[in-house]
C-alpha cells in the first residue's frame, strides 16, 4: 500500500510540476518578460512539496527527524554531501542575486563564478543535497525522490532556457555552447 501511495504521489507531483513550469511559468515569461510573484510562489510550492515528499517514506513520527545511520562512513558521507550542497546553493544564490533567482532580472547572462562551469549550479548543488539525504536514508524510495527532483528541476530549467534564448538570442546560444547545462563532461 505504501508503494502505491508513493507512486501516485510522485506522478501527481510531477504532473503538477509540469503544469506549473511548462504552462503557468512559461506563460508569465512570454506575457511579462519575467516571472510574476504568483509564478514565483508556485515554483516555491513545487519544491516545498518535493522536500516534504520524503515524509512518505522516511521512518519517522512527525515532527521528529529520522535518526542518522549508525554506520560512520554512511553517516559522514551523507552529512558531507549535504553540507557541500548547501554551500554550493548559497554560493550560487549569492552569485546570481536575489532578483535573478526569482526571475525578475535577466538583463545580462551571468558567466561569473560557478556560472562559468555550469549553467545551473544551484540545481546541481541542491541535487548534491538530495544525494546526501539518499545516502543517509538509503532505499529505493530515496532513489525515486532523487529522480523526481531531477525531473522537476529539468522542467524548470527547460522553461528558463526557453525564456533566456528568447531574450538574449545568439548570445545565449553561445553561452550554451561554451557552458554545459548541468555537468562539464569530458566527452
Amino acid at each position: 500500500m505504501q508503494t502505491a501511495i508513493y507512486f501516485a504521489a510522485a506522478i501527481g507531483l510531477l504532473t503538477l510540476a509540469y503544469l506549473i513550469f511548462r504552462v503557468f511559468v512559461r506563460r508569465d515569461y512570454r506575457r511579462h518578460g519575467r516571472l510574476t510573484w504568483g509564478s514565483v510562489l508556485l515554483e516555491l510550492l513545487i519544491f516545498a512539496l518535493h522536500a516534504n515528499f520524503s515524509y512518505l517514506y522516511l521512518p519517522v513520527d512527525w515532527p521528529a527527524l529520522p535518526s542518522l545511520p549508525q554506520e560512520p562512513v554512511q553517516r559522514a558521507s551523507g552529512l558531507v554531501l549535504i553540507v557541500v550542497g548547501f554551500i554550493g546553493v548559497t554560493i550560487g544564490l549569492i552569485g546570481l542575486g536575489f532578483r535573478r533567482v526569482f526571475g525578475q532580472d535577466v538583463a545580462e547572462i551571468n558567466r561569473s563564478g560557478l556560472y562559468g562551469f555550469t549553467r545551473n549550479p544551484q540545481i546541481l548543488a541542491y541535487g548534491v543535497i538530495m544525494i546526501g539525504f539518499a545516502v543517509l536514508w538509503s532505499s529505493w524510495y530515496a532513489l525515486g525522490w532523487l529522480m523526481l527532483y531531477a525531473a522537476i528541476a529539468h522542467l524548470m530549467v527547460l522553461t528558463e532556457e526557453e525564456h533566456l534564448r528568447r531574450i538574449h538570442g545568439a548570445a545565449y546560444d553561445r553561452y550554451c555552447a561554451e557552458v554545459p547545462r548541468y555537468l562539464p563532461l569530458p566527452w
